[in-house]
C-alpha cells in the first residue's frame, strides 16, 4: 500500500507543465519526459464550430483553405485576442502530451511584463478554464525565463539585457537580482519582417507573393547570401493576374528589412537610456542576449551591436529559450521563487 502510494505521488510530482504561448508558435516543457514539444499556434476550424486541425497541420492549411473553413493565430500582439481557440488549442496540446487521459496538473506559463494587468490574468484564467485539471498555475515572466534559457544567474545583482524578438512582438528587458527593472514590448517581431519583404517585392516586380513564401525568403536570406544566389519565388503578377516565377536579389530583402531593425536598434538604445549606471555598467561589461524565433534573421543582431555597442550573446535555442527557462525552474529549487503562484483552479 505504502509503495503503491509512493509510486502515484512521484508521477503526480512529475506531472508539471511549463508553457510558452507564442503568436506564432506554442511551446509546451513536460517534465515527465523532459521534453519540449514546438508547434504552430494555429487552428483550423470548419462552418465555425468543428475543429478540423491544430498545430503544424493548421498551418500547412494556412492561406489554402476554402471560405468554410477559418485558419487562425488565437494570440496577437503578445496577448490573447481569441480565447476560446486558445483555450480548445491548450486542451488539445496537453491531452497529446498527457496521451489521451488528462489528470491534475502544475502548470508554469510565461507571460510578458509590459501588458495590462487584465492581460495578465487572462494567461492564467486560460489554463483554468481550458480543461486541463490545473492544480496550480505559476506565473514566470517571459524576461526571466528567458534569460535562466540562456544560461545566465539571473538571480545574482548584474544587470541583465535580454531582446526577445518574436513574430508580432519585440521584448526589451533589463533585468537584476531576479526581477525585470525595466522592460518594454514593441509591435515589431518576424510578421512585420515578412510585411515588409512582400511590400518590397510588390513595389519593385509588380508581384504579389503570400506571407508563407516571404518568410521562407526570410530565414533562408543567410544561406542565399553565403552562397551569393537570390532567392526564388512563386506568386501572382500583378499586371497579369497569372503566377510567375521570379528571382528576388538579396539586396532587396536586406533593405526592406533595415526600418524594422532600426525600430528595434531605437527602443533597445531607449531602454538603455532609462537604466541605472551601475546596471548599464554590467550590460556593457556582459552584453546584450538576444533570443526569440525572429532573433536569427541575417543582420539583425550585428546591426544591434554596431548601433548600441555592446557585444551581442545569441541564443543557441531562440525559439525554446523560454521553456528551457521554464524547465530550471520546474526541476531545480533555488529558482522556484522565480514563479509566482496564482492559486487553484476554479
Amino acid at each position: 500500500m505504502a509503495r503503491s502510494m509512493r509510486k502515484k505521488e512521484v508521477y503526480v510530482l512529475n506531472n508539471i507543465f511549463g508553457i510558452d504561448l507564442g503568436t506564432s508558435t506554442i511551446k509546451i516543457y513536460n517534465k515527465s519526459t523532459d521534453s519540449t514539444m514546438v508547434e504552430k499556434n494555429m487552428i483550423a476550424i470548419q462552418n465555425k464550430k468543428n475543429v478540423l486541425a491544430y498545430g503544424d497541420d493548421a498551418y500547412d492549411m494556412y492561406e489554402k483553405a476554402p471560405s468554410n473553413i477559418k485558419v487562425t493565430y488565437p494570440l496577437n500582439n503578445g496577448v490573447i485576442a481569441d480565447i476560446n481557440n486558445m483555450e480548445t488549442l491548450v486542451r488539445l496540446f496537453i491531452t497529446d502530451e498527457m496521451k489521451g487521459n488528462v489528470k491534475p496538473a502544475d502548470y508554469y506559463i510565461a507571460i510578458p511584463y509590459d501588458i495590462t494587468e487584465v492581460e495578465k490574468r487572462a494567461f492564467t484564467d486560460l489554463i483554468h478554464d481550458s480543461g486541463v485539471k490545473a492544480k496550480k498555475v505559476h506565473v514566470v515572466y517571459k524576461a526571466v525565463a528567458d534569460g535562466l534559457g540562456m544560461d545566465v544567474d539571473v538571480k545574482n545583482s548584474n544587470g541583465v539585457l535580454v531582446v526577445n524578438v518574436g513574430y508580432d512582438t519585440t521584448e526589451i528587458s533589463v533585468l537584476s537580482l531576479g526581477g525585470i527593472v525595466l522592460s518594454k514590448l514593441i509591435k515589431v517581431g518576424g510578421r512585420k519582417f515578412d510585411e515588409s519583404i512582400r511590400s518590397a517585392i510588390r513595389k519593385e516586380y509588380s508581384l504579389i507573393i503570400g506571407s508563407k513564401t516571404s518568410e521562407n525568403v526570410k530565414k533562408e536570406l543567410r544561406n542565399l547570401e553565403k552562397e551569393g544566389k537570390p532567392a526564388v519565388v512563386y506568386g501572382r503578377d500583378i499586371v497579369t493576374g497569372l503566377p510567375i516565377e521570379r528571382e528576388i536579389p538579396t539586396d532587396i530583402i536586406n533593405n526592406a528589412l533595415v526600418e524594422n531593425f532600426d525600430n528595434i536598434l531605437d527602443n533597445v538604445k531607449a531602454t538603455l537610456e532609462r537604466t541605472p549606471p551601475e546596471l548599464a555598467a554590467d550590460i556593457y561589461r556582459n552584453g546584450l542576449y538576444l533570443t526569440g524565433g525572429a532573433s536569427q534573421v541575417c543582420h539583425l543582431a550585428q546591426r544591434l551591436s554596431n548601433g548600441c555597442g555592446l557585444n551581442v550573446n545569441i541564443s543557441e535555442e531562440p525559439v525554446e529559450s523560454v521553456t528551457l527557462g521554464l524547465s530550471k525552474i520546474i526541476k531545480d529549487e533555488q529558482y522556484k521563487s522565480l514563479a509566482i503562484v496564482e492559486g487553484s483552479g476554479k
